[in-house]
């Protein structure tokens, strides 16, 4: 039941000094790639090699719906979230065009959504329960469901390492889902929800504001039973989309996957995976700063530079997957730019 827990894979140093190494004969001044020498440097480490590439993309999207929508948080319906999960198996979603683009395996998982049984080719439906319950008036979900959860996570990794994959990108939809998303970095960064909740799917400033009290409210309410621990934090105030991307970074880390962390909810997910398992933070790498009030904050406590900034708050691991083509091409020039040697070119000042 605490797989989660368990050991992460070590990054490969030998490889990182390989790339390092690489990167001081490379036909440019030192460092004058900056973040693109980084990256390539760091994919080495956890790839275990000094060649690192990303050929196989995987991206998994996990939904859920959220009983919180019942204080009215959101600008859009609840019915919307199982109206985008049709979307994204047809292909007419962002982060579908995105999959496409680079390649990718795009899986979708229904981790709880609300509404009657449904059959959508290139769904995977796993209905832990028909969304979380309103944390305003009790906890989310219990522990057996957030464990059911982490493991959906798990799970998709677990397939996508057996496919072969590269690299994974975790995306998230529900509807309320930065409502739930913001009342778990409350817990976890000891913040009230001033300064960590946003305006999601475009709320009124009057409707933010009742977003704020819903949240601080709900903080009162099961402070005594989440106290410091951000398992219970989930229980609390999570969603079930939020807990199996947090299943899926310990699991990649776990099995030695690089992952890109997308926006705000998946960076919530990604604090709660380093509270249980601190290890994990080593093997993500972070795709964009999110336009999404809070998300600078968590960056802050996860210790993260995001590699785009384009001032996207979409979700559906759309800022991660664009940032696939910066991941890419820093592979691309590792690999393929010439040596001095190689292009006969003088390496040293004289």
């Amino acid at each position: 039941m605490s797989w989660f827990l368990e050991k992460c894979k070590a990054v490969d140093e030998n490889a990182k000094a390989q790339a390092e190494a690489r990167q001081l004969q490379l036909t440019k001044p030192t460092g004058s790639l900056s973040e693109l020498e980084n990256i390539a440097v760091l994919l080495a480490s956890l790839q275990g090699t000094a060649r690192p590439e990303i050929p196989h993309p995987w991206i998994s999207i996990f939904a859920g719906d959220h009983g919180v929508m019942e204080e009215n948080i959101s600008a859009y319906p609840q019915a919307v979230t199982r109206q985008m999960l049709q979307n994204f198996a047809t292909g007419g979603a962002c982060i579908s065009v995105i999959a496409k683009q680079y390649g990718a395996t795009l899986q979708v998982v229904d981790c709880g959504s609300v509404g009657d049984i449904y059959d959508y080719q290139g769904v995977e439906r796993h209905c832990i329960m028909p969304g979380t319950h309103n944390f305003a008036k009790m906890l989310a979900m219990n522990e057996e469901q957030c464990l059911a959860a982490l493991a959906l996570g798990k799970e998709s990794v677990e397939k996508a390492f057996s496919d072969h994959a590269s690299i994974f990108v975790a995306g998230e939809m529900g509807i309320g889902n930065t409502c739930s998303a913001s009342a778990v970095a409350c817990f976890l960064l000891n913040e009230n929800a001033e300064k960590l909740t946003g305006v999601g799917t475009g709320i009124r400033a009057e409707q933010l504001n009742h977003k704020k009290n819903i949240i601080n409210n709900a903080i009162q309410l099961h402070s005594e039973y989440v106290k410091d621990d951000a398992f219970k934090a989930l229980c609390a105030v999570g969603g079930l989309e939020i807990a199996a991307m947090t299943g899926a970074y310990i699991r990649c880390a776990q099995l030695g996957m690089p992952m890109v962390v997308d926006g705000f909810i998946s960076s919530v997910s990604a604090l709660v995976a380093t509270r249980l398992n601190p290890e994990v933070r080593q093997w993500m790498l972070f795709g964009h700063q999110s336009a999404e009030y809070g998300h600078v904050r968590l960056l802050e406590a996860l210790g993260a530079e995001a590699i785009l900034k384009l001032n996207m708050r979409l979700g559906e691991g759309s800022g991660a997957g664009a940032a696939l083509g910066v991941i890419s091409l820093a592979c691309s020039l590792h690999n393929n730019m010439a040596t001095f040697a190689e292009a006969a070119v003088i390496g040293e000042k004289v």
